[in-house]
């Protein structure tokens, strides 16, 4: 291992978690909407519309999140020090 090769903290790896759980969280909630109107769907496909806008809607914020989660790790691997600003600020307009 070089000696001038950055290492994480506990605090970083701290920050790192908290984020990954947070996005865990939010990705397991998208799914659970789409599951159950997809079993909605089936009963009465009226739902069905509903479940086409969810997977719409939702699909963008989860590929997002991953992103921005994989470039604050790839940042942090590098040893930079700023993560980016709110990663979701203006890619997704507030929702109603």
């Amino acid at each position: 291992m070089d000696p001038n090769e950055h290492i994480l903290t506990r605090a970083e790896l701290q920050e790192l978690h908290a984020k990954f759980r947070e996005i865990k969280h939010s990705i397991n909630n998208t799914f659970a909407v789409i599951m159950a109107l997809s079993e909605l769907g089936q009963r009465n496909p009226a739902h069905l519309e509903k479940l086409a806008k969810a997977v719409l809607q939702r699909t963008p914020e989860v590929v997002q999140q991953m992103s921005n989660f994989g470039d604050m790790l790839g940042a942090k691997l590098k040893g930079e020090t700023t993560p980016p600003s709110n990663p979701l600020s203006g890619v997704f307009p507030p929702k109603p």
